[in-house]
């Protein structure tokens, strides 16, 4: 396993992370035990940073995770969670509401501490409040001890941007952005520098675009626009004449890009997730990488947005 800085925090990260959402069955139903064997082979094979919040699988993840992580050296692995978003609709990025969140989250991971704590999908938040409310009530935590490192994610780029723009200097330390650095959209790449010039760690999610560049395909609810899910079946297609993991394929080309910290993985599988890290180690083919790129180029950075309208990304149809 190789690590990276996660910016200026002084983090030290795998540059495969684990991301929990896997646990609170968002993409399938999962068994508990294989969840918590997942999470320890991650481990035990290198993964030092694992994902989670209190809404994936209403908090099913968190509880679950807290279960895998019993009996496991503290020092050993980095912890991120969130607050701000708690269900569906639920959202409430308040002073008080992010302290008791904090706190919840504390419990069921059976920690009391946290590595990094994100303000979750800032697109559904007035970013009013996020910088003004939210922002300075994480400061205090981390001035307290009680957390490390303070984080926003999304999915709309423009939105991360702008709240690193206005935030007070010193207090964001990473964003966490999804599906924005993959084999069909790198729009994310487009800000990569000036986040490193500020020293802000950046996480980069969902690899294969929440399931876009996989054998079994998107879930129901997904975002993505037919003519999307069209292409990218189109290369996973030819992936698998060649005889090609597309999901290898995709870990591969985003663990290559040096200014991306750590890209997270989700599975509830122990032999996907070993499959996975075996990925992040092995050369990519660069001739099946031209292919795939070249069969996806009608889609490249076309992708969907969310979030209040205000706070959308414009859309490439």
């Amino acid at each position: 396993m190789q690590f990276r800085l996660l910016g200026r925090t002084g983090l030290k990260v795998s540059v495969l992370g684990f991301g929990a959402s896997s646990l609170g069955g968002v993409f399938r139903a999962v068994e508990e035990r294989d969840g918590i064997e997942t999470v320890r082979t991650a481990l035990d094979l290198g993964v030092n940073f694992i994902d989670t919040s209190p809404y994936y699988g209403a908090t099913r993840s968190e509880t679950v995770l807290g279960k895998a992580l019993r009996g496991v050296p503290r020092e050993s692995y980095y912890l991120a969670t969130k607050v701000g978003q708690y269900g569906e609709g639920e959202v409430d990025f308040s002073a008080g509401r992010v302290l008791r969140s904090w706190e919840e989250s504390c419990r069921r991971l059976g920690v009391d501490y946290i590595d990094l704590l994100q303000c979750h999908d800032i697109e559904f938040a007035d970013l009013n409040q996020i910088v003004d409310e939210t922002l300075p009530a994480l400061v205090r935590l981390r001035e307290q001890g009680r957390i490390g490192h303070i984080g926003i994610t999304g999915l709309p780029l423009h939105v991360l941007q702008q709240t690193v723009n206005r935030g007070s200097p010193g207090t964001i330390e990473t964003v966490l952005s999804f599906c924005r650095y993959t084999l069909n959209d790198t729009a994310l790449a487009a800000l990569l520098p000036s986040f490193a010039g500020r020293g802000i760690g950046v996480i980069n999610a969902s690899p294969t675009g929440m399931g876009l560049l996989t054998v079994r395909g998107v879930p129901r609810w997904h975002p993505a626009t037919p003519a999307m899910v069209s292409t990218a079946r189109q290369a996973v297609a030819y992936c698998e004449a060649r005889g090609v993991d597309p999901v290898r394929l995709a870990i591969q080309f985003c663990v290559a890009e040096p200014a991306i910290a750590t890209t997270l993985v989700g599975s509830a599988s122990p032999d996907n997730i070993r499959r996975n890290i075996a990925s992040a180690g092995e050369p990519i083919d660069a001739e099946v990488l031209a292919a795939v790129r070249n069969i996806l180029a009608p889609i490249q950075d076309h992708n969907f947005t969310r979030g209040r309208p205000e706070n959308r990304d414009p859309i490439v149809a």
